[in-house]
């Protein structure tokens, strides 16, 4: 049984009808498959899919994100990865079963896979906490990314949470120190890193993960830093407002890439990656294969100042650094406000506006 987003009803209605002209047997008065309406209830459905799918607002591109059907982090595993190995145990407390490591091949080389992972029906969601990681996840995160480190072994991320689990007993066992402590350790590695944002990126529970050499979203995707219900109910107190927060936000992947914050798109198939899962599988296979295909001539030292370029880079205009391109030392162009006060004329100009100020003030109070 297909599920519809409340913004999908024409094509429920279109892929009804076309389902009774493939199976007219089971409808009374029809004997036959009308192949020629077929046909044009088919190019109807596709036009529609890209008529809506082309102008989707910020929280419909949410509800995409989080469609019940969407590829998961474990189906993305089990058909890109071969001999996958889980491992799993933070070795202080126990095993978080949102997330799923463990090392693999693809294309014939060892890789670390970290997998944030909501479940595909109740059951496995309620076993997986819905995707929403304690400290025991980011911990065994962190013993794994070291040990990859260790033996020059690259690491791929999915991320898809709606943000660490906010648990009085994850509070207790360390939720933000976890969070710190794997995002210092993403930005120590000397091994290339990719995280891919396959549904919902969200808040520091992406982040602790998704600090990367190439952060890459597929085209459907959200990354943002609370969900848009939180961010209205905290700056309008009205969880309702979610379509302005979400388009203030600027959650979704075309606006995250001209802002730099992620670097690299990855189309979905019409109607979104769910509608076909083999053809999301092997654009991600290809992003993948480039992606670490581009690190292979770089030295440790080299993978590791490209990530911190790359964050550093986040937010800083050409206007106040110097080597945009180099910005390991933080160094500001000048100092517009030291080179004002050498001047001796400036000094006795603001000598003059301070007492000017002075006289003012016991003027008037």
């Amino acid at each position: 049984m297909k599920n519809y987003l409340n913004f999908e009803s024409d094509i429920k209605n279109i892929e009804k009808e076309l389902e009774k002209l493939k199976d007219p047997y089971n409808e009374e008065g029809l004997s036959q498959v009308d192949t020629d309406k077929i046909s044009k209830t088919q190019i109807e459905l596709d036009k529609k899919l890209k008529d809506i799918y082309s102008n989707l607002d910020p929280w419909q591109i949410t509800m995409v994100a989080r469609h019940e059907d969407r590829p998961k982090s474990k189906f993305f595993i089990d058909n890109l990865f071969e001999d996958f190995i889980s491992l799993a145990g933070d070795r202080f407390y126990g095993e978080d079963k949102s997330v799923i490591t463990g090392f693999a091949k693809f294309n014939g080389e060892a890789v670390l896979i970290i997998g944030q992972e909501k479940g595909d029906n109740l059951e496995t969601r309620i076993e997986r906490n819905f995707g929403m990681m304690r400290p025991e996840g980011y911990r065994k995160t962190i013993r794994l990314m070291e040990l990859a480190d260790k033996f020059n072994i690259p690491i791929i991320s999915f991320i898809d949470t709606p943000g660490a689990y906010p648990g009085v007993g994850a509070e207790e066992r360390g939720q933000a120190e976890a969070i710190a402590k794997s995002i210092e350790c993403c930005m120590k590695l000397k091994v290339p890193t990719l995280a891919i944002v396959i549904g919902e990126g969200g808040s520091g529970g992406a982040i602790a993960l998704a600090s990367s050499s190439k952060v890459i979203m597929l085209e459907n995707a959200i990354y943002s830093v609370i969900s848009p219900e939180g961010c209205a109910t905290i700056l309008w107190r009205d969880p309702k407002k979610m379509l302005d927060a979400a388009k203030a936000m600027k959650l979704s992947a075309k606006d995250l890439l001209k802002l730099k914050v992620i670097d690299e798109i990855i189309s979905e198939p019409l109607g979104g990656a769910h509608r076909d899962k083999n053809f999301i599988l092997n654009q991600v296979r290809e992003s993948i294969s480039n992606n670490l295909n581009l690190f292979k001539e770089m030295s440790s030292e080299e993978i590791l100042n490209q990530r911190k370029n790359k964050f550093l880079k986040i937010g800083r205009g050409e206007a106040l650094i110097s080597n945009p391109e180099n910005l390991s030392t933080l160094e500001v162009k000048k100092n517009y406000f030291n080179e004002f006060i050498k001047k001796k004329e400036n000094i006795y100009f603001l000598t003059g506006i301070l007492i000017l100020s002075a006289i003012l003030l016991s003027l008037f109070l």
